[in-house]
């Protein structure tokens, strides 16, 4: 029987060289294509065309070298740290290569005298050596005889993919299996980009682009594919923002048809929003009201983000917004992360309605069976207009009478198909999100193309800048000395933990056994409380109320006060091995002061060791309060994937794009995007890419259906 001919839509496991152990492996990591693993992308080059003799190395350098094995063994100093040392040489000298706590190369037998090994890493002078050079924690590649002397060799005289390992699967049998799959395909690969765009833009084909990304021709400059911005590289980058920024504006076009609640604004809705105003809204609110106000007053259905700093005021805009829904008959629905900002909103709201003629409810997986069957009910017959929840809002059984508003904080917290599922039991609402994790605008464009774009850019009047101060361990009791003498003068102050309780792997102060040291040594003449996650939901509630009204002086807590929590009279604010956390989570604790008339401050106590990484953390953290700066430097250092989280259903999965380095090539690719869906090449052209992206737009790139 002949072998069936290999397309990119076949299964991995058949291609030559893979076998089921390693079919299990790619599958692990989302490889279960052809195309899957052609889309694996390289993440640096190395040029073997031309290697650097040992005795031409220059401290300093990062290089790769080529050397055989001369003696290698694990030492062990004086302190008990294991040193796997290794001495490897070529014809003009030799080098020292050291990993430290590598036991697994001893006991996996890595390296034996012989081996004919690349070498990448930064050449250093070893202190312990008469002149001698050497790598610490090099990166290597260990060679058999023919891969090194082979004449089509995919290792040597040429310039080389290197490529993240999965698993056991290294560079060099990824290198192997890219071949396999390209010499297999022989050229049969599909350009699903438009021909009109390729050609206008100038763009290599996608065959083409694939092969020169994985085994670049020797005209290829090595400093423009370490850059990712060679020809090959280009198109592919291209691609994937042109389908994701297609895809977005077919998104927005399909949602502008279609039909949604023509709001209107009435004497009674600007009476309403007159009586619950707790304060003269800024010109930022005014202009988002409106902004809002008229797309809910359209025919067709709202969908805007709502951006906002840390304190811009989103949520009472929020309300007003809710507040016109309400006076036309509709209910209100407002879904957020976490129990504890659900009840600070069901709380806030409940008390600002308090004039209206509205009935606002809870609804949190943490109330009781009886209570959340009877609200539900409620709310299926309309007896409840303004429902704050959380995740429990998507329930199936939660039915709405007359849903005609959804709002969504901070929606970078739920997946696109969360947001969904709750914009379904409306027919259809209009759709509010906030966010008070500022990003960057190319990026937004990207994240939420398919919304349009309100940005609160100045806070309430009367609010003072937050001081930000950076303490180490050495400086605990000034900084505990600093919070008693604010508390003393009749301010409130957090007090801010990572974990809750001990953990044998890390070393980090708990918020429980700390809670207890501060109320009976720092704080005994202040009344101390205790709150996180775990809590049961009467007792965060009461402790939050207790908090606020005062009763409570000093507040022990972990992040579950990130969001949602305002008391005005809370001051101060420490946060414990700040060097622990993320940047934008440290702007978002600092937020929960600061919300009054009175000075506040934010004592960052980082008592661990710190990297450069938490150092230019904490160094920017002390330096702004300007939440697009912080967002900037956050998503410089951790990068998109880590930046907003863990990976969910709404964040496009690029392969060969990076959203933070390729942003010029985004804008690009968005303007040709846009100008395809509204002027294609010919109606046919059109259709054809929208059946393709229909079929690619959920698997490849993560995303909810385009049209």
């Amino acid at each position: 029987m002949p072998t069936p001919k290999l397309t990119l839509a076949s299964e991995v496991k058949y291609l030559k060289g893979v076998g089921p152990a390693r079919a299990e492996i790619l599958a692990s990591r989302g490889i279960r294509t052809v195309e899957d693993l052609l889309y694996y992308a390289p993440f640096r080059y190395e040029d073997r065309t031309r290697l650097t003799p040992i005795r031409d190395l220059i401290p300093g350098q990062t290089t790769t070298v080529l050397a055989n094995v001369l003696a290698c063994g694990l030492l062990r100093t004086r302190r008990g740290l294991h040193i796997y040392d290794l001495g490897a040489t070529d014809s003009s000298g030799m080098l020292r290569c050291k990993w430290f706590h590598a036991l697994y190369l001893e006991r996996q037998k890595v390296f034996r005298p012989g081996q004919r090994v690349f070498f990448y890493g930064k050449v250093e002078l070893d202190p312990f050596g008469s002149g001698n050079l050497q790598m610490v924690q090099p990166q290597f590649e260990i060679l058999t005889e023919s891969e090194a002397t082979g004449k089509d060799s995919l290792e040597v005289g040429r310039v080389v993919p290197i490529y993240e390992s999965l698993g056991k699967l290294g560079p060099r049998i990824l290198r192997r299996l890219m071949a396999t799959a390209l010499a297999w395909l022989d050229g049969a690969i599909p350009d699903r980009l438009p021909q009109s765009v390729r050609h206008k833009n100038r763009l290599l084909d996608r065959p083409t682009a694939l092969r020169e990304t994985h085994f670049p021709g020797q005209e290829q400059r090595l400093e423009d594919l370490l850059r990712f911005r060679s020809p090959a590289q280009v198109r592919l980058i291209f691609e994937e923002f042109f389908n994701v920024s297609a895809g977005l504006v077919l998104k927005r076009r399909k949602a502008k048809a279609s039909p949604g609640v023509e709001f209107r604004v009435t004497a009674s809705v600007r009476e309403s929003i007159k009586q619950i105003l707790p304060f003269h809204p800024t010109a930022a609110q005014k202009r988002v009201l409106k902004e809002i106000a008229d797309d809910m007053c359209s025919p067709r259905p709202m969908n805007r983000l709502l951006q906002g700093d840390v304190g811009s005021g989103k949520t009472i805009v929020a309300i007003q917004a809710a507040i016109l829904a309400l006076e036309n008959g509709y209910q209100v629905a407002l879904m957020a992360p976490t129990e504890i900002l659900a009840t600070q909103h069901y709380l806030y709201i409940k008390n600002l309605l308090r004039p209206l003629p509205y009935g606002v409810e809870l609804l949190i997986s943490g109330r009781k069976a009886a209570e959340k069957a009877e609200l539900k009910r409620r709310i299926a017959e309309g007896n409840v207009h303004f429902v704050v929840g959380t995740h429990a809002l998507i329930e199936e059984d939660v039915k709405f009478a007359r849903l005609g508003l959804v709002v969504v904080d901070e929606q970078h917290r739920f997946g696109v198909m969360q947001r969904y599922r709750l914009i379904r039991k409306g027919v259809p609402p209009d759709v509010l999100v906030m966010t008070a994790t500022p990003i960057p605008r190319t990026l937004a464009l990207t994240l939420y193309g398919d919304l349009d774009f309100s940005v609160i850019d100045e806070l309430p009047p009367g609010r003072t800048p937050i001081e930000t101060r950076l303490f180490d361990e050495r400086e605990r009791e000034r900084a505990f000395d600093f919070v008693r003498e604010k508390v003393k003068r009749g301010g409130q102050a957090y007090v801010v933990y990572p974990v809750i309780e001990e953990s044998g792997k890390l070393d980090l102060r708990p918020a429980v056994r700390m809670y207890e040291h501060l109320a009976r040594v720092a704080f005994p003449e202040f009344s101390v409380g205790l709150l996180h996650g775990r809590l049961p939901s009467e007792e965060k509630e009461s402790v939050m109320q207790r908090f606020k009204q005062g009763e409570i002086r000093v507040l022990v807590s972990t992040t579950v006060i990130e969001v949602g929590m305002d008391v005005p009279n809370a001051t101060v604010m420490v946060v414990e091995h700040a060097e622990r956390f993320g940047l934008a989570q440290l702007h978002q604790l600092r937020g929960r002061v600061g919300r009054g008339s009175g000075k506040s401050y934010c004592l960052a106590l980082a008592a661990g060791p710190r990297n450069e990484v938490s150092e230019e953390r904490l160094r920017t953290f002390v330096e702004t309060t300007d939440g697009f700066r912080i967002a900037e430097v956050d998503l410089k250092l951790r990068g998109p994937g880590e930046f907003f989280g863990t990976r969910q259903w709404g964040i496009p999965g690029f392969h060969f794009a990076n959203l933070l380095r390729d942003q010029e090539i985004l804008e690009w690719a968005r303007a040709e995007g846009t100008e395809f869906v509204e002027r294609p090449g010919s109606a046919a052209e059109l259709d054809a890419f929208m059946v393709y992206l229909r079929a690619e737009w959920p698997r490849r790139y993560r995303l909810a259906g385009v049209a």
